[in-house]
């Protein structure tokens, strides 16, 4: 009989917690509600800007609707500074955090 329980380090487990270290310079780009903006403009952006497809740029609108915001990069910040950049060039209340 095999037992699952093996005196082994378990190697997947050491593997999220490497990357997890490695994310330590990661950072989200958060795009918030606001009144003003349509989720048409809004996905636009997100297609144009972050490079997400329809569907995701859509799904990324109904959360920021819905829960007055949310993350829609992740990422360095040389990286999300541009993006965020013309987010708010775009009218888009925008941070990265």
């Amino acid at each position: 009989m095999i037992h699952l329980s093996s005196p082994l380090p378990n190697v997947e487990t050491e593997e999220i917690l490497l990357e997890e270290l490695l994310d330590l310079d990661a950072h989200d780009l958060i795009v918030f509600n606001d009144d003003v903006n349509t989720f048409n403009h809004v996905a636009n952006v997100l297609v144009k800007v972050c490079r997400h497809t329809r569907e995701q740029a859509e799904q990324c609108t109904l959360i920021i609707h819905y829960k007055g915001k949310c993350a829609v990069k992740k990422g360095s910040q040389e990286e999300l500074k541009p993006m965020c950049e013309a987010i708010l060039d775009a009218g888009i209340q925008a941070t990265i955090v």
